[in-house]
């Protein structure tokens, strides 16, 4: 047998893959050991190249093995590979939430630390159910708000206030007691906004309100406007209602501004970072927070005030000394502002797609482009371009019969277009 052949053996024998129905790679989707990455590059076994046009899950912002990263993370792991944070702290992890909070803006100014996304969203929601807790002795507040089509993670509380049936239904009866408002849209802001007023009016025991700045991103890339989260933010904290930003995946430049937040003009109680935090390198997670939250738990042991949320691998040396590499390299290069040229010309490309009747709601935010394959009810058109895709060299994942672009920044406008000249020949075989 080939390398690759004996490898897929292997692996199908012993490794259940997250987010996959495994039946599936008997016949509808191919299993593809990757040997090694290079830029906006992932190549098989049959030294076969692919372009990574979904960042790996969302993650990767400066390409596979670049080299900066590689050097600053060789250059920690000659130091220190980890230490229990409880009691200890490190040079990168103090260096890296003194960055992180010289960038956000006030009161944001805690960091605590976790190492994947859902645990962040975990880490908000009891923070904010325990602050309320800690707030008034004398109401129950048992409930939080989110949205529509929402993901927030996989963990039980992360699926309680996500609305993605694939992966909450079975789950129900042992999720937390949440509300769901209107999903907004680009075109709906108004109406999503009375019937989240509605909501907040009449369920007086809310703990706090999440939500996904802009883009819901496994909820088919669905897109809404600043204004929507600027006027949902204040009127949830007008009432004393915290509110969590799940930045996971659209924090660090992917919606054209480092955060998501500085386009909505307000700022969140709670703010939940992953994902491109570490350039895709190793996990890690933070919860950004204010003095005001971090105070309420600041009391002798004898109270029961502490928050007591651990993991063993919070905030690892080695994951910290990728993340001071990332910002290192959005200073250095001003990623933000070349991003825009990148991010005009993607769109100016997608353009060719709109040729086909059935490519519909094509949407972009910064370094998010998605359309929708119309008219396919029933049909799993999506697998059918993930397939062709993968024959023609491009990594894609779509959302059902959503199709994204979300690439590395480091692709270039060479790459961009062979992409999109692809898309188009693929599209035209459907």
């Amino acid at each position: 047998m080939q390398d690759s052949q004996m490898l897929k053996a292997q692996d199908l024998a012993h490794i259940w893959h997250p987010c996959t129905q495994m039946h599936d790679h008997e016949a509808t989707y191919p299993l593809i050991p990757i040997k090694s990455g290079k830029g906006v590059y992932v190549y098989d076994f049959d030294d076969k190249a692919y372009i990574d046009c979904v960042s790996s899950w969302w993650v990767n912002l400066f390409g596979h093995c670049n080299p900066y990263i590689n050097q600053k993370l060789c250059a920690q792991i000659e130091n220190l590979e980890h230490i229990i944070l409880a009691g200890f702290s490190h040079e990168p992890i103090i260096t890296l939430s003194s960055r992180l909070c010289g960038i956000l803006p006030a009161p944001l100014t805690k960091c605590f630390f976790a190492d994947n996304g859902s645990s962040a969203i975990e880490v908000a929601l009891k923070m904010a159910y325990h602050s309320k807790a800690i707030e008034s002795a004398s109401t129950f507040y048992d409930t939080f708000l989110s949205l529509e089509n929402a993901y927030h993670g996989e963990t039980i509380g992360a699926l309680s206030v996500g609305d993605v049936g694939l992966y909450k239904q079975v789950y129900e009866p042992i999720l937390l007691r949440t509300l769901t408002s209107s999903a907004p849209t680009l075109h709906n802001t108004d109406k999503a906004l009375q019937s989240l007023e509605s909501i907040l009016d009449s369920h007086p025991n809310i703990a706090a309100f999440i939500i996904e700045p802009l883009v819901q991103c496994a909820g088919n890339m669905a897109m809404h406007t600043p204004e929507f989260v600027a006027q949902a933010t204040k009127m949830c904290q007008n009432r004393g209602i915290f509110v969590i930003f799940d930045e996971v995946a659209v924090g660090f430049g992917r919606t054209g501004s480092m955060f998501a937040l500085e386009q909505c003009g307000v700022v969140p109680d709670f703010l939940c970072l992953s994902k491109g935090i570490s350039g895709g390198y190793l996990p890690l997670s933070v919860v950004v927070t204010s003095d005001r939250i971090y105070e309420y738990f600041y009391a002798p042991y004898e109270s029961h005030r502490a928050f007591l949320h651990s993991h063993s691998y919070t905030g690892n040396p080695l994951a910290c000394a990728c993340a001071n590499a990332v910002l290192d390299i959005f200073e250095r290069e001003n990623i933000i502002e070349s991003n825009k040229i990148l991010s005009a010309y993607i769109w100016e490309q997608a353009q060719n797609l709109q040729t086909f009747g059935f490519v519909g709601n094509m949407r972009q935010r910064g370094m998010i482009l998605a359309f929708d394959l119309l008219g396919f009810d029933g049909q799993r058109k999506g697998i059918e371009v993930y397939n062709k895709a993968l024959a023609r060299g491009l990594l894609l994942r779509p959302l059902g019969n959503t199709i994204y672009f979300m690439p590395p920044y480091v692709i270039t406008k060479q790459e961009v277009a062979y992409v999109f000249e692809n898309l188009a020949t693929i599209l035209a075989s459907l």
